[in-house]
């Protein structure tokens, strides 16, 4: 069949001139604050050079190729579109950089329907039923593998480098009074964070973020447990670019760690950590690398990568390649400007002779599964609580009272009273 006609070719390279627009605007001219051109370069140009190579494609494509393209490019806008643009108009109003975030979630409204039309079209010029078959089978399969291995894990790592910012907290209730902090990263990213003192000289980061935990912080607050709550990086108040998979945040754990050493009312060996998701991967990792925190919990730690994948027990070795992992750590990289952190399975070994507690829900994320490798890693003292209700990092609400014997008696073993 005859490449796509000249109207078909001009709505294409429209719609990728308004997302090249959209990825230009929000890597250099509205980019986080905190973050410089240089940190953006690979989340620029590789895209643009992807969308420029796709233009010249589809010049020259078959149908189905074509409409592919505009769907793959179509869908993908629409998930940066939405969750950069829409999203953050609805939760924090109208800005300067949700314009080219519209304009793009409506190129890739207008490359969907352009897709879905070239398919319908192209049934109509069909040729022998046998041929109309095997070609229906063969885009049908093709579609479904695109869809699989590379749309969705690319919009994933779209969502999770894009989510619009919360509002930061403006009530936070610690249940005793606070303080508000400031924080500079090791990379220079300025943090906020909220301060409730300790009465028992020993403190507690709870992390992720003042939008997190706070059921944990106030449980840790009414033991006498000094607690440190802070916005990550891209979070609230917090400078630099947001990661859903917590990329590059360990200097903000050691920003909050070096401000709890310096605390008065804070004995510099008797500093602990309660995380959750996210949170208790990096402080896993943070704790690999700094030996100020003497006791962990991380609740719903699971893969950050394709480093972690590579442990995942219930997949056969060889196929652990073949995952959508693969295209999301790819895509993250890309978004990033970086590489993946280091695998936690290599880690963890590093943090013994402190000690460490992990949480699982046998109801939570798939890859709360690593856990268990984990614990194997791990060196003494170490421990696996895995609960049988509840989900992913639930287990206060699911039993509360074990919680606290569990979690409080841990802290109290290894921080002192």
């Amino acid at each position: 069949m005859a490449p796509p006609g000249q109207s078909e070719q001009r709505v294409f390279l429209a719609a990728a001139a308004l997302i090249a627009l959209y990825v230009v605007d929000d890597g250099i001219v509205h980019r986080e604050p905190g973050t410089s051109v240089g940190d953006h370069a690979v989340s620029v140009l590789v895209p643009l050079a992807l969308l420029g190579a796709s233009v010249l494609i589809h010049r020259r494509a078959r149908p189905g190729v074509g409409a592919i393209l505009a769907l793959t490019w179509g869908v993908l806008a629409l998930v940066a579109g939405i969750s950069d643009g829409v999203r953050h108009i609805a939760v924090d109003g109208l800005a300067g950089d949700d314009i080219a975030a519209v304009l793009a979630a409506a190129a890739g409204a207008v490359l969907v329907g352009l897709g879905i039309t070239v398919l319908v079209q192209s049934r109509k010029r069909e040729g022998t039923l046998a041929r109309r078959v095997l070609r229906r089978t063969f885009l049908a399969l093709s579609a479904m593998i695109v869809a699989f291995f590379v749309v969705m894990p690319i919009a994933f790592a779209i969502v999770g480098t894009h989510k619009a910012r919360e509002p930061a907290a403006a009530d936070l209730d610690l249940g005793r009074p606070h303080q508000d902090v400031a924080l500079t990263t090791s990379d220079g990213l300025r943090l906020a964070g909220s301060y409730v003192p300790s009465r028992n000289r020993a403190a507690v980061l709870v992390f992720p973020g003042r939008t997190g935990p706070v059921d944990q912080a106030r449980l840790l607050v009414r033991h006498g447990y000094g607690v440190l709550m802070i916005d990550r990086r891209g979070e609230g108040e917090g400078e630099g670019d947001y990661s859903a998979r917590g990329w590059g945040g360990v200097p903000d754990v050691e920003a909050a760690l070096a401000f709890l050493r310096a605390r008065p009312d804070v004995d510099p060996q008797r500093i602990g950590g309660v995380g959750q998701s996210v949170g208790g991967e990096l402080l896993l990792e943070a704790a690999a690398r700094d030996r100020t925190l003497r006791a962990v919990v991380s609740e719903g730690a699971g893969q950050r990568s394709l480093r972690e994948q590579l442990h995942a027990p219930d997949a056969p070795s060889g196929l652990r390649w073949l995952s959508p992992t693969t295209m999301e750590t790819a895509a993250n990289v890309v978004l990033h400007g970086q590489a993946p952190p280091d695998d936690l399975a290599g880690l963890v070994g590093g943090i013994a002779p402190r000690a460490v507690l992990l949480i699982r829900a046998r109801d939570g994320n798939a890859d709360e599964e690593l856990n268990t490798v984990y614990l194997e890693r791990a060196g003494e003292p170490k421990a696996l609580w895995t609960l049988e209700r509840g989900g992913h990092t639930g287990a206060l609400d699911a039993e509360p009272e074990v919680y606290e014997r569990r979690v409080v008696g841990f802290l109290r073993r290894y921080l002192g009273t």
